[in-house]
């Protein structure tokens, strides 16, 4: 992998730590009142009625009909996005994927069961579901309402997916009990954050996630939403910002899942520290699998073949979902 600690990026992407070094990263303890906080929330995304509703999408596939979908979530936002339904048989379950910061045009095609539907969110504020003032650009979205810990938008992106929940259980009440999630990178972290509350996702996948140990991630340097944060903490009168990140942290929340987990976490990352993603899984008490990637955020060559040996994983461990 050396070919990956390209001096372009200004740093070492695996931040001199080996893989003994990763899975003995401790996750942080929680802040006073982590739990009611985040209790309080999911309590309130149940009083919301998702009432969703389908359109028409021009996209196609052999598998899966594709229909565009936009529910209600917290704070009366619409939130949009896709649902995938497969095609010549009732669905055995279903998921709830979240995306990468970067966004999503379109719904990912490379999924772990055939039989499965999917409901696709774009979170608020991020592609589909994009509304003023709140940007777009990760560099900016990251920091809408930061200093505010009842309103930081990630907190938002994390009742998305317990309100998404909910609109999949309206359309398919049958999968109760038979729902997962699958989230990458960005929806990674909000996925961490959101499964140790809702108990209606019986298990999930944590793909590079981000949001783990905010004091590293302040201190660690990367070229990711991360580095935002940083010179946001860095400016004068700033400096409270880790008072907030403390109750968006994605290993501390990980401390508190129980559903089986399965994650991915890469050993060089220059977007999302290593650390903080092996410190999300060292956090799960309970059942959990780890598959170490090589790298990520970035190519190196043996992607394609250790992507396929990933979703293999996947399909085996959703098999009984």
């Amino acid at each position: 992998m050396s070919d990956l600690l390209d001096p372009g990026f200004g740093f070492d992407p695996s931040y001199g730590y080996s893989l003994s070094d990763l899975l003995s990263v401790a996750p942080p303890e929680a802040p006073p009142g982590f739990g009611d906080f985040w209790s309080r929330r999911y309590r309130r995304a149940l009083e919301i009625d998702p009432m969703p509703t389908l359109g028409i999408s021009d996209l196609l596939d052999r598998r899966f009909r594709i229909d565009e979908i936009a529910y209600r979530s917290t704070d009366d936002f619409t939130i949009r996005g896709w649902l995938l339904q497969p095609i010549g048989t009732v669905p055995a379950c279903g998921f709830v994927l979240g995306h990468g910061y970067g966004g999503i045009t379109e719904p990912p095609l490379d999924l772990p069961r055939c039989d499965a539907v999917y409901l696709v969110p774009a979170f608020r504020g991020l592609g589909l579901s994009r509304r003023p003032p709140i940007s777009e650009e990760p560099r900016w979205h990251v920091l809408h309402d930061i200093d505010r810990r009842d309103r930081y938008i990630i907190g938002g992106c994390v009742e998305d997916v317990w309100t998404g929940v909910g609109a999949l259980l309206q359309l398919f009440p049958d999968l109760d009990g038979h729902i997962g999630y699958l989230g990458i990178s960005f929806g990674g972290g909000i996925g961490a954050l959101a499964l140790p509350w809702d108990r209606r996702i019986a298990c999930g996948h944590l793909n590079v996630p981000t949001f783990g140990h905010q004091r590293l991630r302040l201190e660690l340097p990367t070229i990711g939403s991360g580095a935002a944060v940083q010179d946001f903490a860095r400016r004068q009168g700033h400096g409270h910002v880790l008072e907030t990140l403390a109750y968006y942290d994605a290993a501390v929340a990980a401390r508190y899942i129980a559903q089986p987990m399965h994650v991915a976490a890469a050993r060089l990352d220059p977007a999302v520290a290593p650390p903080g993603q092996f410190a999300i899984y060292t956090a799960i008490p309970g059942d959990k699998q780890l598959f170490v990637l090589e790298a990520g955020h970035v190519d190196y060559p043996d992607r394609e073949r250790r992507e396929q040996e990933l979703m293999a994983e996947l399909r085996a461990f959703f098999a009984a979902l």
